[in-house]
């Protein structure tokens, strides 16, 4: 889970442990909406999409050292503010590609064969994906430069919000509402749900459903690849195993939410930063995650399909 106890003990109180639990979620929720969107078209549960997330952060890592070797929050602001830029639109579109080429070399051959299949051959990638950052980067986590400024923007307030939280709700947010009006209101986000739907009968009406599914991991990819340069900025530290811890925690606020859900992959992300930082603030940081998985299990007893999922047909 993403650990940020410095900043909470510097104002605490419910407020601020709730702002930043929003603040956390909403990163969750970027990473959620990968595999919530993978799932909606496809039915796969991407489990490498958590480890394609560690080495889109590997890759900005890379770009925001390499070009204009910027490595403070003091270099210049035009220098920043072009190294930000090249990480939010070169590494989405590394993952995206990455993505895509996983699916045509993995997936798409496995398209007809049983779920479990599928599923075993997403973990499998998951574990290359793994090694892959292992052995580029090393077992030793790794800071990542400070770029953005943890000065307070409301100060006398009692609480904290820092530039660094103010980046990523500049950044998720509008990802998010982009993504919601490209599935709703272009022909390409009608055809994904009209794939989604139905994907015999969508063939059927002429979609190509290979093309929709491309679009789909390239998106998922992409949003990867958003979460892992604001992961990078907001934490500072990036090492070959967060993934898999992350995108634990976003594949269950994709399933708390309602899988296949982009609203709810929203919802379920907020309610898991909020109950983690609140948990770790009240009960103590070994208990945050009994805490989060129990609200989990009780929310999924009464609604099996999460909290904003509807009824379909069965799912793996």
């Amino acid at each position: 889970m993403f650990e940020l106890f410095a900043q909470s003990d510097a104002a605490g109180g419910f407020g601020q442990y709730l702002l930043l639990g929003l603040v956390l979620g909403s990163l969750y929720a970027l990473i959620a909406l990968g595999y919530t969107m993978v799932y909606g078209i496809i039915e796969l549960i991407n489990f490498a999409h958590g480890d394609l997330f560690m080495l889109g952060s590997f890759f900005a890592l890379g770009l925001a050292v390499w070009p204009m070797d910027v490595v403070t929050a003091d270099a210049p602001t035009a220098a920043i503010g072009a190294t930000v830029l090249l990480m939010l639109v070169l590494t989405p579109l590394g993952c995206a590609g990455l993505n895509v080429l996983t699916d045509r070399v993995i997936y798409k051959p496995l398209r007809t064969s049983p779920k479990l299949t599928v599923i075993v051959s997403a973990i499998g990638v998951s574990f290359i994906f793994m090694n892959v950052g292992l052995f580029w980067r090393g077992a030793t986590p790794i800071k990542f430069p400070d770029l953005i400024s943890d000065a307070n923007l409301i100060p006398g307030t009692g609480l904290r919000f820092t530039w660094k939280d103010l980046m990523v709700v500049a950044v998720t947010v509008p990802t998010m509402i982009a993504l919601t009006v490209f599935v709703k209101f272009t022909a390409l986000g009608k055809a994904m749900r009209a794939t989604a739907q139905n994907p015999a009968a969508a063939q059927l009406v002429g979609i190509n459903a290979d093309r929709v599914i491309a679009a789909t991991f390239a998106i998922g990819g992409a949003l990867a690849g958003v979460a892992a340069v604001v992961y990078g900025l907001y934490i500072k530290s990036v090492d070959y195993q967060m993934g898999f811890q992350n995108g634990l925690y976003a594949f269950t606020a994709a399933v708390l939410g309602g899988i296949g859900n982009i609203p709810g992959a929203v919802l379920g992300g907020l309610v898991i930063g909020v109950v983690g930082e609140l948990g770790k603030a009240y009960l103590g940081a070994k208990w945050s995650e009994a805490l989060i998985f129990g609200i989990l299990i009780v929310i999924l007893l009464f609604r099996p399909t999460g909290l904003l999922g509807a009824r379909t047909r069965e799912k793996v």
